[in-house]
């Protein structure tokens, strides 16, 4: 059967003849009670309100608590309330190259069909016992990446930054550069504006060829903010499924905790890690654990999740939790930034967890050769620009003032491939 058939058949047989319908009871502080459906909704489910969507987010035995996914400006009490069921995405092949919604509509003015088997935006990761070690470096484009911080398959790392120091820069260079079948990109709680810059100017066509990018704007409801990564991370295991490799980038996990927060506020949780809800550790350690290496008869889902870091406080709740859960945390530095250096990368606050397997004992000889001249200059830099300092004083400072200037051109630079960028980054070490 002709693959475009089998997503039309899907969805015919989808439909419902019949649906339950109950009636909306209160409407309070952006809740909505709704009775007549408690012994058919489960927790999760889609309702549809006069016209527009919620989602459960709290059962009794006589009501339901309905978060609506638009404002609920029109609503009445006895208003019909039509029992939807729990939320599934199926992604498709047909997906590569396109734009969608946390519900897999497409936002680019073109048709598009669900896939054939729809799946949850919520699974477990592979069993622990059963999944593959880390896989074999991967060529990034980029000498910084090709070798003091190197990413194999099946890594998950994290990038922290500010706003406006070249994170999504970054992320566009990662999705073009980096050896992948597939690229999914979640853009979550975005500015409406970027989500066509980011496609067109900032991935372009080039990157867009083996991309699926799913978006939520920042005007959209918490539920598909958050359901944003859920989705991304859904259309992603449908690929690995399939024995691809899947490049995942989530920008950011800031924004979909924030929306995580929203709410489970809303539920009636309340707040306890510094204005975050206990539960959000397990949304961000469950969501980042299902990216990783697959089974022996799957791909795997390599992952960058960027994390909005104010004031380069690398200790506030989501970046410390998740910076426990990833292979890697990548900082960039908003000084580094201001003058001129792009990548804004900081490498002495940078960690791959990948090494030393992941380069040969001479590569990881010079990837800490590299590391004690940044040491250095870090550690000297200001008395050097004062003029305190008197060459001589000390042989690695010395090293280090002959060194840096070439090192750090060469964190800018690109990199055809492993061995090329190495060799660079020897010629650096030798002057």
């Amino acid at each position: 059967m002709p693959q475009h058939f089998e997503g039309l058949i899907a969805q015919l047989n989808s439909l419902q003849v019949a649906r339950r319908i109950g009636r909306i009871a209160a409407l309070e502080a952006g809740r909505i009670r709704v009775t007549g459906l408690s012994d058919v909704a489960a927790l999760g489910d889609r309702l549809r309100l006069n016209g527009r969507e919620g989602e459960v987010i709290g059962l009794s035995a006589s009501d339901l608590i309905v978060l609506p996914e638009e404002p609920p400006e029109g609503l009445a009490i006895g208003g019909p309330v039509e029992h939807l069921g729990p939320p599934m995405l199926a992604p498709d092949d047909a997906w590569i190259g396109r734009i969608v919604d946390p519900l897999g509509r497409p936002l680019d003015g073109r048709p598009l069909l669900p896939g054939a088997a729809p799946r949850p935006f919520t699974a477990p990761p592979p069993p622990a016992a059963q999944r593959r070690a880390l896989g074999h470096r991967l060529t990034t484009g980029l000498a910084l990446f090709n070798t003091l911080l190197p990413l194999v398959t099946g890594q998950r790392i994290g990038l922290f930054a500010g706003s406006g120091v070249g994170k999504s820069t970054l992320l566009a260079q990662l999705a073009r550069g980096i050896e992948a079948d597939i690229v999914v990109i979640a853009l979550i709680g975005e500015r409406g504006r970027e989500v066509r810059e980011f496609v067109e100017e900032v991935l372009g066509p080039e990157g867009m060829a083996r991309a699926v990018v799913v978006a939520a704007t920042s005007d959209q409801s918490p539920l598909m903010r958050r359901r944003c990564a859920l989705a991304a991370m859904a259309v992603a295991e449908h690929f690995r499924d399939r024995g691809r490799h899947v490049l995942l980038l989530a920008d950011s996990i800031t924004r979909f905790a924030e929306a995580h927060r929203e709410v489970a506020t809303a539920a009636g949780e309340a707040a306890s890690l510094r204005g975050f809800p206990p539960s959000t550790s397990h949304a961000i350690m469950s969501l980042a654990e299902r990216a990783g290496p697959g089974r022996a008869d799957q791909g795997d889902i390599t992952a960058v999740f960027t994390v909005l870091v104010a004031g380069s406080d690398m200790d506030e709740p989501v970046a410390d939790i998740l910076r426990g859960t990833i292979d890697g945390h990548v900082v960039m530095d908003r000084a580094i930034a201001e003058r001129g250096r792009f990548p804004a990368v900081d490498v002495l606050r940078s960690v791959s967890r990948s090494l030393p397997a992941a380069a040969t004992p001479e590569e990881n000889a010079q990837i800490q050769a590299a590391r004690r001249v940044l040491g250095a200059w870090d550690r000297a830099e200001m008395m050097v620009q004062a003029g305190l300092y008197a060459k001589g004083s000390d042989p690695a400072v010395d090293e280090a003032l002959r060194i840096w200037p070439h090192l750090d051109a060469f964190c800018a630079g690109t990199a055809g491939d492993i061995p090329s960028a190495f060799a660079g980054l020897a010629a650096c070490l030798k002057r």
